[in-house]
């Protein structure tokens, strides 16, 4: 009984929000509840190339994406801290990247990837030609010919071109859930963690809590997301949706806050090679980034603090 009481008013304190209309206003509570803290992760590095295009690499794409979105969130977000998991040409696991993340308690995880998909396989048929095969063993072998068709192939770039933006899968609930068991400590205030450290570790309103986090970091991931390819969509690139990837981006579930991966174009169609490694291309790229950031934060923060007055540059 009294560990169900307990864990009502734990979930107050978090959740209930509501309850509390006149701290919500307090500069303390928005620091606290808003987006302090973005972890932005260049993928690959090093060793580890990535795609390959006519001329470049993944990993020195996403790395010049990533410093210069490092920049623009210090220049137009001032009041939100940038922690990021490479700044030069290192290669790190994803195991380390994800302990890199919880380590620096981000609020957002944002990974940026480069696309590519394998060139288009042509097939002609040119002809025929002459055939030598055998029949029999031995002194009864003999030699025969025949008329084949004969083929030619070549391959051309793919054209497939755009952006995507991808959260993890549902079937990947349990490994975020566990990332955020293990890392309940950077998660929650203080006073919830005094009334929780001498729970079991498997007492149900310890794991509703934890339940009630992984379902809101999905729904983040997935508003971000969504968001993203809405602002892309809105100069011009060719949106390819926000997606739930079943699998090969382990990071993303391993990760305790939100998390998105965004492919910002196919480094295999050449025309969008040229505009990922262009000035221009990369800070549009970036501008995308910063508005649906600031979207996103004022989403949240919206929900958090209900009645909220955005601040200049929301």
């Amino acid at each position: 009984m009294k560990t169900s009481i307990l864990a009502a008013w734990i979930l107050i304190f978090i959740f209930g929000g509501n309850f509390f209309g006149q701290a919500q206003n307090s500069p303390a509570l928005k620091s606290k509840q808003g987006l302090r803290k973005i972890v932005i992760d260049a993928g690959h590095g090093g060793q580890d190339y990535g795609a390959k295009g006519a001329f470049s690499y993944e990993k020195d794409i996403s790395l010049a994406i990533a410093l210069k979105l490092e920049a623009m969130v210090k220049e137009q977000m001032p009041d939100v801290e940038v922690f990021m998991t490479r700044t030069t040409d290192v290669f790190d696991p994803v195991t380390q990247k994800a302990k890199m993340a919880n380590a620096a308690k981000g609020d957002l995880f944002i990974c940026i990837h480069v696309n590519s998909t394998p060139p288009i396989r042509h097939k002609e048929f040119v002809g025929y030609k002459t055939q030598t095969y055998y029949k029999g063993k031995g002194s009864k072998r003999k030699k025969y010919t025949r008329k084949v068709k004969d083929y030619r192939y070549w391959t051309t770039p793919n054209t497939a071109k755009g952006t995507e933006t991808f959260i993890y899968g549902v079937d990947k609930t349990n490994a975020a859930r566990e990332a955020l068991s293990e890392n309940e400590d950077m998660y929650m205030d203080s006073v919830s963690m005094q009334e929780l450290k001498d729970f079991n570790p498997t007492d149900p309103a310890k794991m509703m809590i934890i339940n009630m986090k992984t379902q809101s970091y999905f729904s983040r991931s997935a508003s971000l997301a969504l968001t993203i390819e809405e602002e892309f969509a809105k100069v011009g690139r060719v949106s390819r949706d926000a997606k739930q990837r079943q699998k090969g981006i382990w990071v993303l579930q391993a990760v305790a806050m939100p998390a998105v991966l965004v492919e910002t174009g196919f480094i295999s169609n050449p025309e969008e090679e040229l505009y990922l490694n262009s000035p221009e291309g990369q800070q549009e790229i970036c501008q995308v980034l910063i508005r649906s950031l600031k979207r996103y934060r004022y989403s949240l923060e919206k929900q958090l603090n209900p009645g909220l007055v955005p601040s200049a540059g929301k």
